[in-house]
């Protein structure tokens, strides 16, 4: 690559974590959340099939950086590291001055997510960036590569829960978002010209809790207490407390007003990165990681299910090659690792790498043009740590949660705009028609419903889906609480009991 070429090959890539589709206004939402996204949609491609590999951080971020899906890459809650795999920012260390600011946990040296990246910092409100970056990121690394230190590295991530939770109940939350963009142009101004630049970006205002700025939540929820409203979803989805439709509203109220400082804030970016010279050419990315429930299905936050609302999520591209507008063909988030390095002219590097011979670059005229590409696939494994909360909510309240429920099931499903097919693990499965029933209210699988030919094919493409990806699950279904832990070390057991996760 010549340096004329360097700096027609920036990329911008941010996710705005836990937001989803329905609530901006550039996707129709009848609120103003998103001025900002809707005029960066006047130059960019807005994709409304776009759809995410799992429901939440860890695995989604794992498949960005990969190309894999999560059951081939394995990052998940009882193995919460991304380990053997190339990631998209070590592809492109040779060509791209790279750097990754977020203000979520799971975004760190401690998961390898950050691996490859030359600059990072993590803005988690548990402990200072600095402890997750520069030399003692390198320590951080070293922790987790040894089997006994690894121990103080999963403890930190329950520590952070801990706060998280408290932070939820209390208030005490800030938005880090503002640093998060300070830092982005801190290192987009030290690039130089000739030089191309990776940015990666992690927005996390719009996950639980929400204590939006004040100028947003006059706006968007003007009578509210952020303090009174249900802000810990494991109290709701237990049974163990009830939330009616005015405090749903309200917390809706909430989550919007998280959603326009967001919008605020990458405004402000975009705005800086147009008067200095560098984004007619560069590749941006804007999209979520999985979206939000608020009482849908019964259910509160983004556990325990794959319903649309969760992995339907916003996606936003401008490329100099990529014609404005809206495009109504699916896509999986997966197909941006293509796409970036597609735009960087570079090919993916390690053994575990993804061949670009499978075309998913959007940037392509045949992007999803191989075998099942008109399909998506999502999968959702053990959610060991939210399990464990969810049962102590329950057992505080005096219930039993039944084990043959949802929240003790791994899920996987196959999507079409049409229809989907979701295989249960421990409740039957579930089929909609999406484009009859878009909130996926009339389950017509088994003896519930009619199983039409686009149910049936979808679910035929999920079964050759599982079967090259290793089969059904493996081992045997997932137990309580306890069973799924049953292979963590009694030091880490200690440090949970420690924390109140473990009676």
């Amino acid at each position: 690559m010549t340096s004329a070429d360097a700096s027609e090959r920036d990329v911008l890539f941010v996710v705005m974590d836990t937001v989803r589709k329905d609530h901006l206004s550039v996707y129709d939402y009848d609120r103003p959340t998103t001025p900002g996204l809707e005029s960066f949609a006047e130059d960019a491609a807005v994709f409304e099939q776009a759809v995410a590999p799992a429901p939440w951080t860890l695995p989604v971020h794992a498949s960005l950086f990969t190309g894999l899906y999560p059951s081939e890459h394995n990052a998940n809650q009882e193995n919460p590291y991304l380990e053997g795999a190339t990631t998209l920012a070590e592809s492109l260390s040779g060509t791209h001055e790279s750097a990754c600011y977020s203000s979520n946990a799971w975004i760190t040296p401690y998961t390898h997510l950050t691996d490859g990246f030359g600059d990072q910092d993590n803005f988690f409100q548990v402990m200072p960036g600095e402890f997750m970056s520069g030399p003692l990121a390198k320590a951080w690394k070293t922790m987790n590569d040894n089997e006994q230190l690894r121990k103080v590295a999963d403890w930190l991530v329950s520590v952070g829960n801990t706060f998280h939770e408290y932070f939820a109940s209390g208030g005490g939350s800030d938005s880090k978002t503002p640093q998060v963009i300070d830092r982005t142009r801190e290192f987009v101004d030290g690039v130089d010209d000739d030089e191309n630049f990776f940015a990666f970006v992690n927005l996390m205002d719009a996950h639980l809790p929400y204590h939006p700025p004040e100028e947003y939540r006059k706006e968007f929820a003007p009578d509210v207490d952020s303090t009174a409203v249900c802000q810990n979803s494991k109290e709701y989805n237990s049974g163990a407390r009830d939330i009616d439709d005015a405090e749903f509203d309200d917390i809706r109220g909430l989550y919007d007003a998280e959603i326009r400082h967001i919008d605020a804030e990458l405004r402000r970016l975009f705005d800086w990165l147009q008067a200095e010279g560098r984004w007619e050419d560069t590749l941006v990315v804007v999209c979520a990681d999985h979206g939000e429930l608020h009482g849908e299905h019964d259910l509160y936050g983004h556990e325990f299910s794959i319903y649309d609302p969760l992995v339907n999520v916003p996606l936003l591209v401008k490329h100099p090659d990529l014609d404005a507008g809206r495009y109504d063909q699916q896509v999986e988030l997966i197909d941006l690792y293509h796409t970036v390095l597609d735009h960087a002219g570079v090919d993916p590097a390690g053994e575990t790498a993804v061949s670009l011979d499978e075309r998913r670059s959007l940037l392509g005229d045949d992007y999803r043009e191989f075998d099942d590409g008109e399909f998506a696939f999502v999968e959702y494994s053990r959610p060991v740590v939210e399990l464990k909360q969810l049962e102590q909510k329950a057992s505080a309240a005096g219930i039993t949660l039944d084990e043959d429920s949802r929240f003790y099931s791994r899920m996987r499903a196959g999507r079409r705009p049409d229809a989907k097919y979701i295989r249960n693990e421990r409740i039957p499965d579930e089929a909609y028609r999406l484009d009859e029933d878009p909130g996926e209210t009339e389950n017509r699988a088994g003896t519930s419903g009619e199983i039409d030919d686009s149910i049936a094919e979808v679910e035929a493409a999920l079964s050759r889906f599982e079967d090259r990806v290793g089969g059904p699950w493996e081992g045997d279904a997932a137990g309580t609480g306890e069973d799924v832990l049953d292979d963590m070390s009694e030091d880490a057991k200690d440090r949970l009991q420690d924390l109140g996760y473990i009676d």
